[in-house]
């Protein structure tokens, strides 16, 4: 079921599934998707409608059928996350006083991270998939998110493939080039592309809804004199992922109270790894981006090492924490490997006491 509601001054479409008095769980996609991304998952693992689960999954901001508003990249994913927590005030998607599990994917995860900060006690537990690191994306060195440079060069809309943008605007659903939306899928949101099946069509259709601009998709470009001469602007979701505005790392952990957290990650993520395909500095190490300036001065960041590090500072300051490496499977671990990703889920509900 759709619902369209009025939540933080904007209208949002919220796909929402099972019985009001369910086991209460968010949902929040990634980057160029829409809730939609998650249908599959709900369908074949948590019963749709039939389900134990109450299910709400809101299309962010400029994605899906919510409104297309700008994005403030200088507050980081704050204001993605301001617009789910508003929902969770909403009459009629969950049950009166109840917590949700919040499960997200991507980008998503530095979303719901921001909501669990800045909302403590209203997140009864976290699955973070394929996760977003903590200290946003590209343009550090270490596991302590040292910025490689002080203006964070090589991160932000200036790093997002033109060509792809144009053909995302242009709702381009061929395949025959590697920029085209449907390719860019089909590499890189999984390992195995049969794993779309039939859904394939329909998850093409959530990555075309992107609303594409310098508001929202890629977002306002920057120049930079360190190489690769770009860097992150002020507007626009890429920006906003940005460690300039998003990072954080240190508010996790100093979290109260810590809901349980599991992890699960493919061991084949082209995106989100310690050698992502889509981080100009492990690029320019292969080659494919001219001028890198070399290892010690911008090292691919470690994205993978990042999260667990900060994870583990979480559980020492008393949280929890599980991780799961799905070997082989890639981005999308809801997509190519449901099942583990239920049983996650499962664990996390028994950890929250939610079932």
């Amino acid at each position: 079921m759709s619902v369209r509601t009025a939540a933080n001054g904007i209208d949002q479409n919220v796909l929402v599934w099972g019985p009001q008095d369910g086991i209460p769980l968010l949902l929040v996609h990634g980057n160029c998707s829409s809730a939609a991304f998650w249908e599959p998952f709900v369908r074949g693992q948590l019963g749709g409608d039939d389900g134990p689960w109450r299910v709400v999954a809101p299309d962010l901001r400029g994605y899906g059928d919510s409104q297309t508003v700008p994005v403030d990249a200088t507050r980081g994913l704050r204001d993605f996350a301001d617009d789910v927590a508003a929902l969770l005030d909403v009459e009629g998607l969950f049950a009166p006083g109840s917590t949700p599990l919040v499960a997200a994917h991507s980008m998503g995860c530095g979303v719901v991270m921001q909501l669990a900060v800045d909302h403590p006690g209203r997140v009864a537990g976290l699955l973070l998939e394929s996760p977003l690191s903590p200290y946003g994306f590209g343009g550090t060195r270490d596991l302590d998110g040292t910025p490689t440079t002080e203006d964070f060069a090589g991160t932000g809309a200036g790093a997002v493939n033109p060509d792809f943008v144009a053909r995302l605007a242009a709702k381009d659903r061929s395949g025959d080039e590697a920029t085209t939306p449907r390719a860019v899928m089909l590499s890189a949101y999984v390992a195995d592309p049969s794993a779309f099946g039939a859904d394939e069509e329909a998850m093409l259709d959530t990555v075309l809804s992107t609303a594409v601009g310098e508001d929202n998709y890629p977002g306002d470009g920057a120049t930079s004199p360190n190489w690769p001469t770009t860097g992150p602007g002020t507007r626009g979701v890429t920006n906003a992922m940005s460690p300039r505005w998003f990072r954080v790392a240190d508010e996790l952990v100093r979290l109260e109270p810590k809901p349980p957290v599991e992890w699960v990650r493919g061991t084949a993520d082209v995106i989100v790894s310690d050698t992502s395909l889509f981080d100009l500095a492990y690029l320019g190490q292969l080659g494919a981006v001219p001028g890198w300036p070399g290892e010690q001065d911008c090292p691919p960041q470690p994205m993978v090492g990042q999260t667990r590090a900060v994870l583990e500072r979480y559980a020492a300051a008393g949280g929890a924490f599980a991780e799961t490496a799905l070997d082989g499977c890639g981005h999308s671990p809801h997509i190519e490997r449901p099942a583990d990703v239920l049983a996650a889920l499962e664990r996390l509900a028994g950890a929250a006491r939610l079932r």
